[in-house]
């Protein structure tokens, strides 16, 4: 019974969450409660109530992790953005024509998020084309753009996507044939929405964003913090590799560090001016509520997995469709719906590498439909909440622009994927 009052509760904060604008409820407010609920419906028809206690400070911790990362990410990209460190990149790009720009955008996300990850990549590359182009509608676009990039190019890296590296740490991938096989398939999952939206853009030019022109001193303060924290950003994940600890504390070291260089750059300035400078600062401008909604999603989700709805769903995948192909392609399309890391958590349980050994065409397939699936809704991936959150994109205008065009290529990469495998 409770497993059932959960899953409504959880599609009904989906609805709230979908018809934000309809509803004018704030979707933090909807997934807030959504994630509360889903514990205390789970709870309150436990035998051990100690138990799930325990278990929800497990799965906060996790959450934890995520959102920690999130802000640490987004603090250090305001912290660019408020020395005009952007204004130096923005400079070098001398096309006017929205189409090349939009290639140009698309194709620095694909490779960026293999390097750093689609979380960072999102953030950054979202900033960036809010600092270049003045229309809503365009930067809208472009935002879309960037989820299915960024999604895209995480896939094929085990550094790329917390489901790749999740894979990549329990043994079911190798690195190098993990980026052998992805690497087409996630070129072409891409390459389909970026023409397509391209040939929307064709002809159009835009007007760069005119700022208020910088001293000498600031230009070099810009310049400085850019160097610094897009370095900062890229050490995450080698810290990562080389400590074996989580990205987030990667995330706050570089944020310890940032801020530690900003007090140092500023010592010699009034107060005033460089209070407006500090991290304290950043902090106090990045989107609190997108964090929040991220964290009542996160909550409702594992729930769901708490009472075991997600390993039912996949057990049930597994009885009635009996093809791996088709199995990888739901859980792709339902990573669209609910978080990916606990849908691959799910398939890592129920298929052991006896079954299914390491570098198996069935593992290169989930991390390839879960990496990019969750491109198809604005809240299906890490990336895609982020971006909201920066260009407050709406539910209902993503699902009708960007959605089709995420399937679209997220069918013709799985296409090239058999082909290639065949």
């Amino acid at each position: 019974m409770s497993v059932l009052l959960i899953a409504f509760v959880f599609v009904a904060g989906y609805i709230a969450i979908a018809f934000e604008h309809t509803f004018k409820i704030n979707k933090a407010a909807s997934a807030l409660v959504t994630g509360v609920l889903c514990w205390t419906i789970h709870i309150l028809q436990a035998n051990d109530v100690h138990a799930v206690g325990e278990n929800l400070l497990h799965q906060a911790g996790e959450i934890a992790s995520i959102l920690f990362f999130l802000l640490g990410a987004m603090t250090i990209v305001e912290l660019i953005d408020s020395h005009e460190g952007f204004d130096l990149i923005t400079e070098k790009i001398k096309t006017r024509s929205k189409k090349q720009l939009l290639f140009t955008v698309a194709i620095i996300t694909f490779l960026l998020s293999a390097l750093l990850d689609n979380l960072t990549t999102a953030i950054v590359m979202t900033s960036l084309c809010s600092k270049l182009l003045e229309k809503k509608e365009d930067r809208l676009w472009f935002a879309g753009m960037i989820v299915i990039a960024a999604n895209a190019g995480g896939a094929w890296s085990p550094l790329g996507d917390v489901t790749t590296t999740m894979l990549w740490i329990g043994g079911q991938i190798t690195a190098i044939n993990i980026i052998k096989t992805l690497i087409l398939p996630s070129i072409v999952v891409c390459l389909i929405p970026m023409l397509i939206i391209g040939h929307r853009f064709r002809g159009q030019k835009f007007t760069m964003q005119t700022d208020i022109v910088s001293g000498a001193i600031e230009k070099k303060d810009g310049k400085k913090i850019l160097y610094y924290g897009v370095g900062l950003l890229l050490f995450v994940p080698l810290f990562k590799t080389v400590t074996h600890l989580p990205p987030f504390m990667g995330m706050l070291l570089a944020l310890g560090l940032i801020w530690i260089i900003t007090t140092f750059i500023h010592k010699d300035k009034p107060a005033e001016e460089a209070a407006q400078l500090t991290v304290a600062n950043a902090l106090q401008k990045i989107d609190t509520p997108s964090i929040l909604f991220f964290l009542g999603i996160l909550l409702a989700v594992s729930a769901l997995q708490e009472v075991g709805v997600l390993t039912q769903v996949a057990e049930f995948l597994s009885t009635h469709l009996r093809n791996n192909y088709l199995i990888g392609t739901a859980l792709g399309l339902l990573s669209a719906l609910v978080d990916n890391v606990p849908l691959v958590a799910a398939t890592q349980g129920m298929y052991d590498l006896n079954t299914y050994p390491t570098d198996h065409y069935f593992w290169e397939f989930i991390a390839l439909t879960t990496g990019t699936g969750g491109s198809a809704i604005i809240i299906g991936s890490a990336a895609g909440v982020a971006v909201m959150g920066i260009e407050q994109v709406n539910f209902g205008w993503y699902l009708k622009k960007i959605s089709w065009l995420a399937l679209i290529g997220f069918a013709a990469g799985i296409a090239v994927y058999i082909v290639q495998h065949l």
